[in-house]
């Protein structure tokens, strides 16, 4: 009997081990944001980057065009590959836009690995939309905030590469601490 519960005990021990062990592998939300910030950083490095918005708006334009801070945070950051046209959203106006999104912790420039996610190469996708500066209806949150930032300095038509990080991403995935690389055309509503 006495050898039976020794070995219960090891038993027991021998489950408990690995699940303490094991929670102390995970990182905190802190060391998770520390990482995006680091990729981020990394990312920003191969790139010129402008840490003020042009006074004028008159934002450089193409694929060697500087990435602009957009906000002091550092949530967003943008690179104007087309200005668009000279029309621009209003608040609560519907703006259809197309992308593809790479994620930055797997994202390497250049390299023919990167798979993008996105509506962008798709037109079988149904057209998705955000209301500008209208965060009370599920269509504007869920791509996050990140991505209407262009629009309050660009008109309909424009197409940008967007640096966006999870804390303005999309909602469903703020929690995963990951940022990521969009290409965005917005477009005019129709209706």
């Amino acid at each position: 009997m006495k050898l039976r519960n020794i070995f219960m005990a090891i038993l027991m021990l021998a489950a408990i081990v690995p699940a303490v062990t094991s929670c102390s592998d995970s990182k905190s939300y802190a060391e998770l944001l520390t990482d995006e910030n680091h990729r981020v950083n990394y990312f920003l490095s191969l790139h010129r980057v402008e840490t003020e918005i042009p006074a004028d708006n008159k934002f450089e334009v193409g694929p060697d065009a500087p990435y602009y801070k957009m906000d002091t945070e550092g949530n967003v950051y943008m690179q104007v590959l087309d200005p668009g046209s000279a029309e621009k959203p209003e608040a609560n106006d519907r703006v259809y836009f197309r992308y593809l999104r790479y994620n930055l912790f797997s994202y390497e420039p250049g390299s023919d690995d990167n798979s993008p996610q996105g509506n962008a190469n798709n037109m079988g996708y149904n057209p998705v939309f955000f209301l500008l500066d209208n965060v009370s209806i599920q269509q504007s949150t869920q791509y996050g905030t990140g991505i209407q930032v262009p629009m309050h300095y660009l008109g309909y038509n424009a197409k940008v590469n967007l640096v966006v990080k999870s804390q303005v991403g999309a909602t469903s995935e703020i929690a995963d601490v990951i940022p990521y690389l969009y290409t965005i055309s917005y477009f005019k509503s129709q209706i």
